[in-house]
């Protein structure tokens, strides 16, 4: 049986390699973790694509079934999961998203 909230989301993170599921959108995020994530991504130089699930309850729901993550935001790269908002600021203090970025091929601006 088709899901058409999953396709959408195969779709999003397929089609895009790098994906936020988020509150909010990428200039008005509607929470601070979202907002956290979009700040990281944006000081890194990175191009990405959001989806607000605020807009879409069945995307809301979808999207943590999916990734069998209970949080939003939802950071994807090259239809990886990657984490919420506290791994992925984690990855950034560290270097680890920079690396996993670069490894993947994704153009980014060194972290100072």
């Amino acid at each position: 049986m088709s899901n058409p909230v999953i396709e959408r989301i195969q779709a999003d993170i397929g089609e895009n390699p790098v994906f936020l599921y988020m509150k909010g959108n990428a200039m008005f995020p509607q929470c601070g973790f979202s907002a956290r994530v979009v700040q990281i991504l944006t000081h890194l130089g990175v191009a990405f694509k959001t989806a607000n699930v605020l807009e879409d309850a069945a995307l809301r729901d979808g999207i943590k079934a999916f990734s069998s993550w209970p949080t939003i935001p939802q950071l994807y790269i090259k239809g990886e999961f990657v984490g919420g908002s506290d791994i992925v600021t984690e990855m950034y203090q560290s270097g680890e998203l920079a690396n996993l970025l670069t490894a993947k091929g994704i153009p980014h601006e060194p972290a100072a």
